[in-house]
């Protein structure tokens, strides 16, 4: 069984080799609906898919007592490299909690990749606005005696604006992705150990400020691969390809993820599902790629084609098929295996696929949205 808990710290209150690559069947070309001879034996399951947990807390029996949910957080790992904390990641979003007023109280969060920054502030709902937030996050750096950071990613398309002006104000840039997922399960895990136990909480409320789910795009003229293919990689080579001095050495562009901090367990033998882009122009289009601030990949059976995340609100048909009863089982079977990993995935550019050498290596890790 694939799991993923956020291994959360105590809060305080105060070119790339791709040998081990696999094809699931065969390498599809120039992103349409020809394909050429078999490279290696299909993929066959012959068991459902194990059950998957997805969690944002530890079970541990030697827990302290449960968080006061009127509690506020700041902390800083007083442990960690403050010039680690360039990059947040920023929630700002109304919660399921009524203050006396009858109104939805809102609430602004903010952590860095690793957790080592915990911020948490309540607001009314009469101060949203750019100014508030501008002050917040100087009081943040402040408070914590960080520098400001370069940048702050952020995951609700609906907050753009406020997000975008405070942040240009500051001089820092604003990054819409949903790469925040350190901050996705930490709301989650704070629905748990703090929403629900705030005596304002409101149960069944849905989110003000829903996430969207987009219509398809069509990709972008530079993007186009020439070939690709369903692959696959042992989980023990995933974690072997994203360390710290492979990736340096191996490859120019692309994303990785902090699987001890997001709790990732699964068997070093599972075989991790990816997508495979071959390109004549591979470190052009590796390098076009690494700007999308890609978050996941899915196939759409009924459309026959896989679909591309990337930003907060953008989805792309990234590469057709032809639909046929092998291919949709092919398909089906790439999904069953995202889901057995957990949602871990990932996207490679090659110059071809029949090379040990690619260019560009994106983890992905498809998780349902939280529920804040």
């Amino acid at each position: 069984m694939a799991t993923v808990s956020l291994k959360l710290p105590q809060i305080k209150h105060s070119p790339r080799s791709t040998a081990h690559l696999t094809y699931f069947t065969k390498p599809i070309v120039s992103f349409s609906s020809s394909r050429p001879h078999s490279v290696v034996a299909p993929l066959r399951c012959s068991s459902p898919a194990p059950s998957v947990t997805v969690t944002s807390k530890e079970n541990s029996e030697d827990e302290e007592d449960d968080e006061d949910p009127l509690a506020e957080v700041c902390y800083y790992d007083p442990d960690a490299d403050s010039s680690g904390a360039m990059e947040w990641e920023l929630d700002f979003c109304s919660r399921p909690i009524l203050d006396i007023r009858g109104k939805k109280v809102w609430e602004l969060v903010v952590c860095d990749a690793s957790l080592s920054l915990q911020f948490t502030k309540y607001f009314p709902n009469n101060v949203i606005n750019s100014i508030t937030l501008k002050d917040a996050i100087l009081s943040i750096a402040d408070s914590l005696d960080l520098p400001l950071p370069q940048k702050i990613r952020f995951f609700r398309s609906q907050m753009q604006t406020i997000i975008t002006k405070a942040c240009n104000e500051l001089e820092i840039k604003p990054v819409p992705s949903k790469r925040c997922l350190s901050l996705q399960l930490w709301l989650e895990e704070r629905y748990e150990t703090v929403y629900m136990k705030h005596p304002g909480f409101q149960k069944g409320s849905k989110p003000l400020l829903a996430l969207d789910n987009p219509f398809l795009m069509n990709l972008p003229d530079n993007l186009f691969g020439e070939k690709w293919a369903f692959v696959q990689l042992p989980f023990t080579a995933v974690k072997e390809e994203i360390s710290p001095s492979e990736k340096k050495k191996r490859y120019s562009f692309g994303a990785t993820l902090d699987l001890d901090l997001l709790g990732i367990e699964i068997e070093d033998s599972t075989l991790v599902p990816g997508i495979a882009v071959s390109s004549s122009r591979a470190l052009p289009l590796a390098a076009w790629m690494n700007g999308l601030e890609v978050s996941s990949m899915e196939v759409d059976a009924k459309l026959a084609c896989v679909i591309l995340s990337a930003g907060v609100s953008s989805r792309y048909k990234y590469a057709k098929y032809k639909k046929s009863p092998a291919t949709t089982k092919e398909a089906e079977a790439w999904e069953a295996a995202k889901k057995a990993c957990g949602g871990l995935h990932f996207l490679a550019i090659q110059e071809s696929l029949d090379s040990d050498n690619c260019l560009g290596f994106w983890l992905l890790l498809d998780l349902p949205p939280p529920p804040v």
